[in-house]
């Protein structure tokens, strides 16, 4: 028994541990698209969102009954299993957040748990219809419903406000992206959090606490509200910097029509108990706002290898949990090698990531190349009149037979 309880302590320390690096993780949904247009300041902007991050977390359980009722098959799922889950998924977020690449916590964690459960299980124990009609398809249709609602949502606002004064449309846009920021923040609780309260919740049933079919215990909900509101606020300025710069560039009126879509993508969602990524969402929202704008467009190079990291989410974080729950099956050394093993991981990634410092003051700069198919289209769309059309702009030198050493810009 004492063992139980030791082992069933370290998979709620491990899974709370997981939801602060959602929420670092994850800070760049609610609040890159604010800070990269100026309407917040970065340490403003992530202070806010980690609040309403944590009331988030009390507005609902769909989504974490959909983890620990519907994924997998709660008998014979043991506490070392849940526990290998999560190593699977901290470390697939940690090295996305190394390299700034938004990537779907919820599908690191869904990946190490399948991975984690067909290695103890088999394949039968898990649900093959859940997983295909409440991760798959909305992983696959969220992007693009956000994409195109922020596509055509951006095109109105622009229509809209053709005559409207430049300076006070700004204003008022800005105002309303800081809303729509808000209303991310707030789903982003309501979704996101709940999948720690999901996996906490099966661990417990797992671990003959709690009976099958339960709803998270109080305490759950609090703890993991608490914790992703705490990564938040540390703020992953690395995917922030890629996601409101390296995406795309974005006026104010394009940030509110995409925060507004995707927030609206993902309340729908987490309404229906979906396990969406809110990462998705976002991203999809921000590049349907980039081509939305005339003379907006996207960096394909960066996009492309964000496709590329949502794709291995799943298999990754599944392999390496199949892995980890391999080892702990060997017994308490087992899992105690796994323990070490993700801690000596997680420094080694902080470590390096210090050689190249991302916060606050400069999160905001980028040095992604434009590429040739971007610079093109941006050569023959130009943005509507009142947009910032200096960000266009090739400075080249003056011919050297003119008198004037001075530069022109065309």
């Amino acid at each position: 028994m004492e063992n139980f309880s030791l082992i069933l302590a370290i998979v709620v320390v491990t899974a709370l541990a997981f939801d602060f690096t959602n929420g670092f993780h994850d800070t760049a949904n609610a609040m890159a698209t604010t800070i990269s247009t100026g309407a917040l300041k970065p340490k403003v902007a992530v202070a806010m969102s980690a609040v309403l991050n944590l009331v988030g977390a009390f507005l609902s359980v769909e989504v974490a009954n959909t983890i620990s009722k519907g994924l997998v098959d709660e008998t014979g799922i043991r506490p070392e299993v849940i526990f290998a889950a999560l190593v699977g998924a901290i470390l697939w977020n940690l090295l996305t957040w190394l390299v700034g690449l938004p990537s779907s916590s919820s599908h690191a964690l869904m990946g190490g748990l399948i991975g984690a459960t067909i290695a103890s299980a088999g394949v039968g124990a898990v649900h093959g219809d859940v997983l295909v009609t409440k991760v798959l398809i909305p992983a696959i249709a969220a992007p693009l419903v956000a994409g195109i609602a922020a596509l055509l949502a951006t095109r109105l606002t622009y229509s809209l406000g053709k005559k409207a004064d430049g300076n006070a449309s700004k204003k008022g846009y800005r105002a309303g992206q800081i809303a729509s920021a808000g209303l991310v923040s707030l789903a982003h609780g309501t979704n996101d959090a709940q999948k720690t309260m999901g996996i906490i919740t099966l661990a417990l049933v797992a671990g003959g606490t709690l009976a099958p079919d339960s709803d998270p215990p109080m305490w759950v909900i609090l703890s993991a509200g608490v914790a992703i509101a705490l990564g938040t606020y540390l703020g992953g300025w690395r995917i922030i910097r890629t996601m409101g710069k390296g995406l795309t560039d974005l006026q104010p009126q394009q940030g509110f029509a995409a925060q507004t879509s995707a927030a609206t993508v993902i309340l729908a969602s987490s309404h229906l108990g979906f396990s969406l990524s809110t990462t998705h969402s976002v991203s999809g929202a921000v590049m349907g706002a980039g081509l939305g704008r005339k003379g907006g467009v996207v960096r394909w190079s960066t996009a492309t290898r964000m496709f590329v990291a949502w794709g291995l989410t799943l298999p990754a974080a599944a392999l390496v949990g199949a892995l980890a729950e391999y080892v702990t099956g060997f017994g308490a050394w087992g899992t105690a090698l796994v323990a070490v093993f993700l801690v000596t991981s997680s420094a080694a990634i902080w470590k390096v990531s210090r050689r190249e410092v991302v916060d606050h003051t400069n999160v905001n700069e980028t040095d992604e190349p434009a590429g040739v198919v971007t610079t093109a289209i941006a050569a023959v769309t130009p943005p509507p009149a009142g947009t910032a059309t200096e960000d266009l702009s090739a400075t080249i030198p003056a011919p050297a037979s003119e008198a004037a050493p001075s530069q022109a810009t065309v």
